[in-house]
């Protein structure tokens, strides 16, 4: 195989076999309910901005490390 694997199927797969992959993603997604939460609120407190701030923070580091696990899946497909 090469890099002709599409990075969705290569995600699926990680959800599929990796738990740690799962547990990145389930994180991820309840930061983006707790974003949603706030989202929908007229004015948020400054302690609201700054939890905002935080989710958001959170939320990107944890797909930085997702996508960091997909690209280590691919060089493994690619070396095969």
């Amino acid at each position: 195989m090469n890099c002709a694997v599409p990075e969705t199927e290569l995600r699926e797969q990680l959800l599929r076999d990796n738990s740690e992959y799962r547990r990145l993603a389930e994180e991820h997604q309840s930061y983006d309910v707790e974003l949603e939460s706030l989202s929908n609120k007229h004015f948020l407190s400054e302690e609201e901005q700054l939890q905002e701030k935080t989710l958001k923070k959170k939320k990107l580091l944890l797909k930085d490390q997702m996508y960091q696990m997909v690209q280590q899946i691919r060089k493994q497909i690619d070396v095969s």
